[in-house]
């Protein structure tokens, strides 16, 4: 049996600061049925992500529409969770919420506390993306709009989204690959930065 990691080998001198404690951060992510947010949880989180998938069963048949991901096995039923320590003492938690109708009933709590949402986007069913887009304007919340590109795809360029999506000018949109873990700190750094952005003086 392989010896067990020692417990400090990984913690850095400011972790051992008594005197300060980290600022810590919630943001969501939401969007459509299959359109990654498991996956842009999973690519930066540096615990290992709680996840509530769940097969894909024929019961779902009629409710799950499955064109766009033909290959898709399993589905969140209520959220993923995700850590990411950003600098010496930010620390985002991020939930990413269950993409169906019949779930939504679980935004409100996921949302609670929340600095922020990430509406993640798939440019071949960008209608699926609305509901999120509503949820978050109604209830005040900073967002940004994240494409996530998926290979084989046409690509489309962020000003075609934000007309496609009528997303105000001050609202960030931009493209990302949820697999990949500087895409996805990109995406959380621009909304850490519009959030902020939104703070009265």
């Amino acid at each position: 049996m392989p010896p067990l990691p020692d417990a400090d080998e990984d913690i850095q001198e400011w972790q051992k600061d008594t005197s300060r404690a980290p600022t810590t951060a919630k943001i969501v992510i939401a969007g459509g049925f299959g359109v990654g947010k498991t996956t842009f949880v999973g690519a930066v989180s540096e615990i290992t992500p709680l996840t509530t998938e769940a097969l894909m069963t024929r019961a779902s048949e009629e409710t799950d529409d499955l064109a766009a991901t033909p290959d898709k096995l399993t589905t969140t039923v209520a959220m993923d969770f995700g850590r990411l320590t950003l600098d010496q003492d930010l620390v985002l938690y991020l939930f990413g919420t269950p993409g169906q109708q019949r779930f939504w009933f679980m935004w409100d709590d996921l949302v609670r506390g929340a600095i922020g949402g990430i509406v993640l986007a798939d440019t071949r069913r960008l209608e699926d993306c609305f509901p999120a887009l509503d949820y978050f304007e109604s209830c005040g919340l900073p967002f940004m709009v994240a494409v996530n590109h998926f290979e084989g795809t046409a690509g489309h360029g962020e000003d075609d989204v934000r007309e496609a999506l009528s997303v105000p000018e001050h609202i960030p949109v931009l493209v990302c690959d949820a697999r990949k873990r500087y895409s996805v700190v990109e995406a959380l750094l621009t909304l850490c930065g519009h959030a902020l952005s939104t703070l009265p003086e």
